[in-house]
């Protein structure tokens, strides 16, 4: 069962990293819960709205890769943490880290929240 739920989760987390790259709020709108929260590389914390909101005005990266992923299922949640190597629209190109928490909810893995860093 666990094997599932890491193979769930592995998709999962490739479907976030594609909508992040993509600016694709309405992927987002897929795999997100209700009570959704994200801690934003400049600090700010975001509800579900807002963090949609952002993600239709921002603009697509030109690459986004991930690796070093880290998944940790504890029964009904699950963490999972990433190293990142993007470059952004205007040129700007850097890595960061992820920390994402899922929940199972009505046996469907949602994320619940994020937490992302920029490292230059």
């Amino acid at each position: 069962m666990a094997d599932e739920h890491v193979d769930a989760l592995t998709r999962l987390n490739g479907l976030y990293i594609q909508a992040a790259m993509r600016a694709d709020a309405e992927l987002f709108d897929t795999i997100l819960a209700d009570d959704f929260l994200c801690s934003q590389w400049d600090g700010t914390l975001v509800d579900r709205a807002e963090f949609l909101r952002r993600t239709r005005a921002s603009s697509p990266m030109p690459s986004l890769d991930f690796d070093d992923v880290r998944i940790r299922v504890l029964g009904d949640v699950a963490i999972v943490h990433a190293r990142t190597t993007y470059a952004l629209a205007d040129g700007r190109r850097g890595t960061g880290r992820y920390t994402d928490v899922w929940a199972r909810r009505n046996g469907d893995w949602l994320a619940v929240s994020a937490h992302v860093t920029r490292l230059g």
